[in-house]
């Protein structure tokens, strides 16, 4: 650990572990949708490929914004956010859809993740204060 990393606040610390777990979870969604890739029917094959590219894409990006954050970038706390909302976003089309527990989940991660990136102490690591 370097030692920048070692007098991160905890808020900090904590809402770059959630995003890297976000980022886990849109692997796994990922790889769960390839196997529906290659089980689909011929008429729907683009729709679930474009469907899994994005998925794989958003992984990616939730990667690169965890990364920024974790390196104190300034410039990495509003993607972060907009991540969230889209956390909160995808839990509540749950809620409507059909699994409300996993949408409640989301939101409540998204708000939290969100939320942490706001806070004071995360503010002033990042130096936005």
């Amino acid at each position: 650990m370097t030692p920048r990393e070692l007098d991160s606040p905890a808020t900090l610390v904590w809402a770059v572990r959630l995003l890297l777990a976000e980022a886990v979870a849109l692997v796994v969604l990922t790889a769960y949708l390839l196997v529906l890739d290659f089980t689909a029917e011929a008429g729907s094959i683009a729709v679930a490929v474009a469907l899994t590219g994005f998925a794989a894409v958003a992984a990616v990006a939730v990667v690169f914004v965890a990364r920024a954050l974790a390196r104190r970038s300034t410039h990495a706390r509003g993607p972060a956010i907009v991540v969230q909302l889209f956390v909160i976003a995808s839990g509540g089309f749950l809620l409507q859809t059909g699994t409300a527990w996993i949408g409640a989940l989301l939101m409540v991660l998204g708000a939290g993740v969100g939320l942490l990136c706001v806070l004071p102490p995360t503010t002033r690591a990042l130096g936005l204060d």
